[in-house]
């Protein structure tokens, strides 16, 4: 059995977010990419804490993936140093994880 990751970036604008998810999608790097937002996002960044309105996109995708995955959200992103997270999935629908399978 593969092993599923959700991989999570965000981003400045929801143009920015579509275009990646269209992106990760379209590359067969992740079967689905959800964009979430408006959020509000506090963080500290080059020593000044910052606020911003983001959009987050979570994609759904095999662990094999993931080096291709994150260049590719490099090399799409504006943002300098852009939040890339991977959380396993450590459990979840067969049928759902068969379907990412099937589509990556």
């Amino acid at each position: 059995m593969a092993e599923y990751l959700q991989v999570l970036t965000t981003s400045g604008s929801e143009e920015e977010a579509e275009r990646i998810a269209a992106a990760l999608v379209e590359r067969r790097l992740a079967a689905c990419v959800q964009v979430l937002g408006p959020i509000a996002s506090h963080y500290r960044w080059q020593g000044e804490v910052e606020r911003a309105r983001e959009w987050m996109c979570v994609a759904k995708t095999e662990a094999s993936r993931y080096p291709e995955l994150e260049a590719a959200v490099r090399d799409l992103h504006s943002y300098e140093e852009p939040e890339i997270v991977a959380t396993p999935i450590v459990a979840g629908g067969k049928g759902y994880l068969d379907w990412v399978s099937a589509n990556i």
